[in-house]
């Protein structure tokens, strides 16, 4: 049994830039659709860099941040990406880039997770590197009974027993990383 073959989308482009909308209407030509003006009821359309009417259809933008859109991709995107996400989109999928960007702040720790210092969080990770208190108090520039009061500290918010369950805890709660 063979596959139809995949029907040509009618695509509006929106583009700022005459020279860009030129070009991002050759690429999409070139992949088999058909370019329409934006009043003339695309499937699609591929917005650059700007925003879409709020009316279309389904759009995919290139290199706009998250605004609810049906497809995002970076600006740099290729032919065959922006193809993929044009047929995706217009079966009514979302598209994302497989490199979405990550949180830049963490969840605020639960109740129940302890809420270390920044010093006791050095001092976590040093452990974690299998250095000694005498190690650890050379590398972060304070003395062996610094260290030692945060261990206990440490010991303490941790509800942990030895070093090594310690930095398993830390581990575990993504406060720190080896």
């Amino acid at each position: 049994m063979s596959m139809p073959a995949a029907r040509a989308l009618r695509v509006a482009i929106a583009a700022g830039d005459p020279a860009r909308r030129g070009g991002l209407a050759a690429m999409v030509a070139a992949s088999g659709h058909e370019i329409v003006a934006r009043y003339d009821d695309p499937d699609v359309v591929l917005a650059d860099s700007i925003e879409a009417a709020a009316d279309a259809p389904a759009v995919v933008t290139l290199g706009i941040e998250e605004m609810g859109q049906a497809g995002m991709l970076p600006g740099d995107a290729g032919a065959e990406q922006i193809d993929a996400a044009l047929r995706a989109v217009a079966a009514g999928l979302i598209v994302r880039t497989a490199l979405a960007r990550q949180p830049a702040f963490r969840p605020f720790p639960s109740e129940d997770a302890p809420l270390l210092t920044p010093r006791e969080i050095e001092v976590l990770a040093a452990i974690g590197d299998g250095l000694s208190n005498k190690e650890a108090a050379r590398r972060l520039g304070i003395s062996q009974h610094t260290i030692k009061f945060h261990l206990e500290s440490l010991f303490r918010k941790l509800a942990a027993t030895s070093r090594a369950d310690a930095v398993h805890k830390g581990l575990r709660r993504g406060l720190i990383e080896l």
